[in-house]
């Protein structure tokens, strides 16, 4: 047996495992504990679906668990709503060969009910060998009822399944086989031995790397998802200011994915090239009270001030050296430290605070802002000339408004993403549920950008995770997410400023937009939005958020006749 070698686990510190059944898997589960009591703490939770979750989620509050194993529909119901992850114990093809010679020894015809899917391979073998089986899958404990009366009904008297089918086969007059073997569960105690040591292995490995994982870019071009020409667009100028080791000033509202693209450019740099791991460190201008953000960016010397850490600090400069610093919220740096910073940029040399030494540096800047900072340079708040310095090349990320194309591939990109974190699988028909969603999704002015796209769809794979059967239909969003439907929001309503100037400057500075961002679709004419949707009048009309018969008055009006 796979579990006869000992596994690296403090005899102290040895895995909690909690198995969950109400069915006669519960039997299965005790006799294969008695195996493992050496390598873990294991114990029997004798309670299904709601009850289980419940009272497991009440225990974990003060009690730790590792892993916890279950079997069918019950771990497919517990898996949507724990924290703690969940095994599923699955029979094999050869458990579901046993089964069927013991049920054909039953009878004839059988019947075979999985929960949710299907098995092809069973339906070949069925086929290739002349055995009557009929399949069935089922949801909920009504539906798999609904499927053995239907079973009945044909005629078929043997029933082969999980714990949940077999008990209710017998309910109604028929012969449960029960599919799972010893084999199956003994791998799925294996499985939560390995996913506990892993676990354990990583965090300890997260505890000697976090300081080496906060230098390192994670995202790349591929991440700047979107395929509007506004996105190639930027795509594009990430490519080409890779190139150069000038400074960049991206510029956009939040949530636009300022960070993404100063990664994607060093990531692309000749500075990360040839197998070179540069380091890429990052850091929020506006999150860092001013005493401690000349620290952290300069560093400091032993004694330069109370609290200073003994034999002096590293800042944050040093740190990037031979990579990229990304100064995020340039527009919140005291004035104070702006001259401290242009004298960086100048002299490619820091000084620690409370040093005289002069430390040389390699390291390029970029940075990053959502206000406008040439409206902060008129009002004395921001230097001139280090605008000037940070703006070599400039960038300004388009809103999500501004790009509708976008929003439904990434609103599925994104939703799919955060179904499989969650170990659940998107609909089949994914992209036509959106489709069906599209009115909610383009009216709304998305004053958070990607990352409150991100958000939403992280909320609604919670709710699809829990209720594996739920389609998303607009109502269920609009219930989820009833933002929504105040398509009236507008971004300067959060606070958000859009960025001055075209999307791409290298040059001459752009004078700022005196105008708020205003709603989607409200300064285009009925004839640009028909044409930005290729002539789809019933998707222009779901942008603008009026019938098709405004549609069709306003397209008159605007040509005249």
């Amino acid at each position: 047996m796979r579990h006869s070698t000992p596994l690296p686990f403090d005899p102290a510190d040895k895995p909690v495992i909690w198995t969950v059944s109400v069915s006669r898997l519960s039997e299965l589960f005790r006799d294969i504990t008695l195996e493992y009591d050496a390598l873990a703490d294991i114990e029997p939770i004798n309670l299904g679906f709601d009850e289980a979750a419940r009272h497991i989620r009440e225990r974990l509050a003060t009690e730790r668990c590792d892993a916890v194993i279950a079997a069918g529909s019950n771990a497919a119901y517990l898996k949507g709503r724990l924290s703690v992850p969940v095994v599923i114990a699955k029979a094999s093809g050869f458990d579901f060969m046993q089964a069927l010679a013991r049920a054909r020894k039953i009878s004839d015809r059988i019947g075979v009910i999985t929960y949710q899917d299907d098995m092809p391979a069973l339906a070949e073998f069925a086929a290739t060998f002349g055995v009557p089986i009929a399949q069935r899958t089922y949801a909920t404990e009504e539906d798999a009822r609904a499927q053995i009366n239907d079973l009945k009904a044909a005629g078929i008297k043997a029933i082969v399944g999980a714990g949940l089918i077999t008990d209710l086969a017998e309910e109604a007059g028929l012969t449960g086989v029960f599919v799972y073997s010893a084999a199956s569960i003994r791998q799925a105690f294996d499985d939560a031995l390995e996913l506990a040591r892993l676990a354990q292995l990583e965090t300890n490995r997260s505890r000697r790397h976090v300081v080496a994982d906060t230098l390192r870019a994670k995202h790349g071009l591929a991440d700047l998802r979107g395929e509007s020409d506004a996105m190639e667009r930027v795509r594009q100028a990430v490519v080409l200011y890779a190139k150069s080791p000038a400074t960049v000033l991206i510029q956009g509202e939040t949530g636009c994915g300022k960070e993404l693209v100063a990664q994607a450019i060093h990531r692309e740099s000749p500075r990360t090239m040839g197998g070179a791991n540069r380091p890429f460190v990052a850091v929020n201008c506006g999150a860092i009270a001013e005493s401690l953000l000349e620290s952290e960016l300069f560093g400091h010397e032993e004694g330069a001030f109370t609290g200073a850490r003994r034999g002096g600090h590293a800042g944050l400069f040093e740190a990037a050296n031979r990579g990229t610093l990304f100064l995020d919220e340039i527009g919140e740096m005291p004035l104070t430290l702006q001259t401290r910073l242009l004298r960086v940029l100048e002299e490619r040399e820091v000084v620690r605070v409370g040093g005289t030494r002069p430390i040389p540096i390699n390291v390029r800047i970029i940075s990053a802002t959502h206000c406008d900072l040439e409206a902060r340079v008129r009002e004395g708040r921001f230097r001139a000339d280090l605008f000037y310095r940070l703006a070599v090349l400039r960038m300004s990320l388009p809103p999500l408004r501004e790009r509708p194309a976008d929003i439904l591939p990434l609103a599925e990109w994104s939703l799919r993403t955060a179904l499989a974190s969650l170990s659940a699988r998107a609909h089949p028909n994914l992209p036509a549920e959106l489709a069906a969603c599209a009115p909610l999704l383009l009216r709304y002015d998305w004053p958070g950008n990607v990352r409150e796209l991100r958000n939403l769809t992280e909320r609604l794979a919670l709710f699809l995770a829990a209720e594996p059967l739920q389609a998303l239909t607009p109502s269920f969003v609009a219930s989820v997410a009833p933002e929504l439907n105040s398509a009236s929001m507008r971004a300067q309503e959060l606070g958000h400023v859009a960025p001055p100037g075209p999307y791409l400057a290298t040059s001459s500075l752009a004078a700022p937009s005196p105008a708020a961002p205003q709603r989607a679709g409200a300064t285009e004419s009925a004839t640009e939005v028909l044409a930005r949707f290729g002539g789809r009048r019933d998707a222009a009309a779901d942008y603008l958020g009026i019938s098709r018969t405004t549609l069709w008055r306003r397209l008159r009006e605007e040509s005249g006749n």
